[in-house]
């Protein structure tokens, strides 16, 4: 069984780096996805999560495969 822990700040940082770039990278998902499975997620980061996941679904943020935004 593995353990995934979200980084303290990880939602902030994400929805920065998308806002800057209009793109979702591996990397970024990779703390999206730690983010689902931490339950211990405030109210504010579940918000800020399901509004990028609604940008997402509507097609104002794409999703790239490259690592990082900066590659």
């Amino acid at each position: 069984m593995f353990f995934i822990q979200l980084i303290p700040g990880a939602i902030s940082e994400i929805l920065a780096s998308v806002t800057d770039t209009g793109s979702l990278t591996l990397a970024d998902r990779y703390g999206l996805m730690a983010a689902v499975l931490d339950d211990s997620l405030d109210e504010q980061d579940r918000h800020s999560l399901n509004r990028l996941l609604r940008s997402v679904l509507k097609g104002k943020v794409k999703i790239v495969n490259d690592l990082s935004a900066m590659c």
